[in-house]
């Protein structure tokens, strides 16, 4: 008599801990899943293992509006107390000005209660219902709770250009800033670990801070601004029981993952082939960090074909047959053609 399927909780629980589980886990994101992608291949919660629960962790959610609707922008002050503008229905925003400008005292800011029991309430559902919602999300995934890093985070509050002039010309401002950033984060996420009893799992860090050439600064200004942060931050969270801790970035992240794999990340997600991060080479180069996605979202998928896409999703199951491998891609967008992701899902499901 065959052995039960595992669960997903018990299925990425044995692959993030190097144990081979019953089939290689997966963790998928959908840009958008339309009602003909849903009869075909099923709810979009099938076809992943991993689920990430997110908070409110802005800075100032108390800052939060709408200013006006004008010339077709709506503009508003968004959680994180930067004035910002969007088209009506789009998904990116464009940032008008932030709430630490050039000049502003980074000791003088006062960020709103990062325990505040509203972070943690989902959208306008109540305690008792988070409570339900969370109790089925368990019942189908291994659930991951989730923060933003101090690097990106902080560009929230301070403008990308100018935090990167900050990281280039004024260390110690630079770490003020990030320290305050993250210090923040760190409350947040661990009070998600408490409050949602996330322990057995963890948390993942969203940090963009790369391209598809390299890191957005260099490894020098990483180590002096970021890195310290990045400690207390996996440090913290493993103190309150998170028993992985992974890494979420976009982009070539190489010539900084030695420093993050020392700060104690478990894993790293989402290992983009155009960015140079071959999930293969990478298994090579650290045995033993668990690796999230390696299936290629940009190419592979999208121009094929079939057989090409069988055997790039092939050569990553193989690689996680004794764990230590989720299989995914960056996210699913409306590009893909629903034939290539049949060959890819049927890969899978083999």
């Amino acid at each position: 008599m065959s052995a039960a399927p595992l669960t997903s909780r018990e299925r990425v629980i044995a692959a993030f801990s190097f144990q081979p589980p019953d089939r290689v886990p997966r963790f998928e994101t959908f840009w958008d899943y339309p009602p003909s992608w849903r009869e075909r291949f099923g709810p979009p919660e099938d076809l992943t293992d991993i689920e990430i629960w997110v908070p409110d962790e802005a800075t100032f959610p108390t800052r939060a509006r709408r200013l006006e609707e004008r010339d077709g922008w709506v503009y508003e002050v968004n959680g994180w107390g930067a004035r910002v503008r969007s088209r009506p229905g789009g998904y990116f925003t464009e940032t008008l000005e932030v709430p630490i400008p050039e000049g502003t005292d980074p000791d003088a800011v006062r960020f709103d209660d990062p325990r505040a029991d509203g972070r943690f309430l989902q959208g306008c559902a109540g305690e008792a219902e988070t409570r339900r919602r969370l109790a089925e999300a368990k019942r189908r995934h291994a659930v991951f709770g989730k923060t933003g890093g101090p690097y990106l985070r902080t560009t929230f509050v301070r403008g990308e250009e100018q935090f990167l002039v900050d990281m280039a010309a004024d260390h110690d401002l630079a770490k003020a800033l990030a320290d305050k950033v993250a210090d923040h984060l760190t409350a947040v996420g661990v009070e998600e670990l408490k409050r949602w009893d996330l322990r057995d799992t963890g948390i993942a860090i969203y940090d963009d801070m790369a391209h598809n050439r390299g890191p957005m600064f260099g490894p020098a200004a990483f180590e002096r601004v970021l890195l310290p942060a990045y400690r207390r931050m996996v440090s913290a969270y493993k103190r309150a029981g998170a028993r992985f801790v992974f890494l979420h970035s976009d982009g070539d992240v190489r010539p900084l993952l030695d420093m993050l794999v020392d700060a104690g990340i478990d894993g790293l997600n989402p290992l983009e082939r155009r960015a140079g991060m071959a999930i293969e080479v990478m298994r090579r180069r650290y045995p033993r960090l668990v690796l999230t996605g390696g299936m290629c979202n940009t190419d592979t998928l999208l121009n094929g074909p079939r057989q090409r896409i069988r055997d790039e999703a092939r050569s990553i199951l193989d690689l996680g047959r004794d764990g230590g491998i989720v299989i995914g891609t960056h996210s699913i967008s409306p590009e893909v053609p629903p034939d290539h992701f049949a060959a890819y899902l049927d890969e899978c499901n083999r």
